[in-house]
């Protein structure tokens, strides 16, 4: 007799752990960073071994993709901590004014480009990982167009809301393409 199984077991239990391995007890820059890293993660499984030919597939009318998901993540993350705290010119890598959705809009299922957007995006991770690291503490301000003047601790929260939102979109496409499902 062959039981049920939950959707969250229906990936490696391996990488499930792995996943999940921030502090729950602890000060809390590192209980942050360690949501921020398991959602960023969850990204990664989401989109693990999905090939080039169903990289960019949505679900119409969307343009919505695993892609699009990894190019949008990788300018939130640029917005986030080098445009807004770090106060760099950093404009963003797949939108832009004329194109607000070109992150999803101009996925391209090339190798070479998806293997660009997922660089771009361990990019902006690493940056943003190192900006976290050196800074001061969790009150470090910087000042956006649109939400004023803004926390590091705020971008933080931030970034694990967008991930999780995004995470749950890829939960989704990821059933659609191939039919894996889980946490």
């Amino acid at each position: 007799m062959t039981l049920a199984r939950r959707r969250a077991e229906l990936f490696d239990g391996a990488q499930y752990d792995r996943r999940f391995s921030g502090p729950s007890t602890g000060d809390e820059k590192s209980m942050l960073l360690g949501f921020l890293a398991d959602q960023r993660a969850t990204l990664q499984l989401k989109c693990a071994g999905v090939g080039a030919d169903v990289a960019r597939c949505s679900v119409e009318p969307s343009t919505l993709s695993l892609l699009g998901l990894v190019r949008h993540l990788a300018d939130v993350e640029r917005r986030w901590f080098r445009a807004v705290l770090a106060r760099q010119d950093a404009p963003a890598l797949f939108s832009s004014p004329h194109q607000p959705d070109g992150d999803f809009d101009h996925a391209s299922s090339k190798p070479a480009d998806i293997a660009a957007a997922w660089q771009a995006w361990r990019d902006e991770v690493a940056f943003a990982d190192d900006f976290v690291r050196q800074a001061p503490h969790l009150d470090v301000q910087g000042l956006d167009t649109w939400r004023g003047v803004v926390s590091l601790r705020w971008v933080l929260i931030h970034m694990v809301e967008e991930y999780a939102r995004h995470n749950g979109h890829a939960d989704l496409l990821r059933e659609r393409i191939d039919g894996a499902r889980g946490l």
